[in-house]
């Protein structure tokens, strides 16, 4: 598989064509931001962590029956994934409340929800990616009735099971964002990423924060958590 020209540059990854229409290859970065960019950083190693644990995971989950993006690991850092086109939507799943929610609701970080509580917000930098609920968007057109009940019990299914992977390995999944796409065939699959870069994954013994949050907050040992997640997930 041939890559070509450079697609896309996002925060954390880049998105190169190939020399086959069906496919793309996405090269995960170092740098990190926060705030919605107003801070910025790199994290060493950062880029072949999130790479490594978001195809290690999404494996998991296509085993389970979630369709992914996912077709081949080509190195620490680059992954050969199906073109989908990206539903304008990050799907938030909390089930611990933390971070922005604490905020929001004035609950204390670490609170237990009753039930897990599914958020939509509209993916627009520009605007900070705005919350939205699903009056905005089916009318605004963003999924279809039928896509936005799909994507609900996919993150739903998603949730149950990594909560349960992780669990074995002493994380608790706090919260996470899921995006999804489409295949020029139509079909809706998981895209993007799992990793510490979109998850809160915090350590079930001892409480440690194992993600993006010690980065956001200036906690230290930022590298060593991240690593500390490719070293459970792959048993080392």
């Amino acid at each position: 598989m041939q890559k070509l020209e450079q697609l896309y540059e996002g925060k954390a990854k880049k998105v190169y064509a190939t020399d086959d229409p069906r496919y793309y290859i996405v090269d995960y970065k170092d740098d990190a931001t926060a705030f919605n960019g107003e801070k910025k950083g790199t994290i060493v190693g950062k880029g072949a962590i999130n790479n490594r644990v978001t195809n290690h995971l999404m494996q998991i989950l296509a085993k389970e029956g979630i369709p992914t993006h996912f077709v081949k690991e080509l190195s620490d850092r680059e992954t050969l994934v199906k073109k989908v086109t990206i539903v304008p939507l990050e799907v938030i799943v909390r089930n611990i409340v933390a971070g922005s929610l604490s905020k929001r609701i004035g609950v204390a970080e670490g609170h237990k929800l009753q039930r897990t509580v599914l958020e939509f917000s509209y993916k627009d930098d520009d605007l900070g990616d705005p919350l939205v609920n699903e009056y905005h968007i089916l009318a605004m057109g963003w999924a279809s009735e039928q896509e936005l009940k799909q994507i609900t019990d996919y993150a739903l299914r998603i949730n149950e099971i990594l909560r349960a992977y992780l669990a074995d390995l002493n994380i608790d999944l706090i919260d996470f964002k899921l995006e999804f796409g489409k295949t020029p065939e139509g079909e809706l699959v998981l895209a993007d990423e799992i990793s510490p870069d979109t998850c809160r994954f915090w350590d079930s013994r001892t409480g440690k924060k194992l993600d993006k949050d010690r980065f956001r907050r200036d906690l230290g040992d930022v590298e060593d958590a991240y690593q500390e997640i490719l070293d459970r997930l792959l048993g080392r």
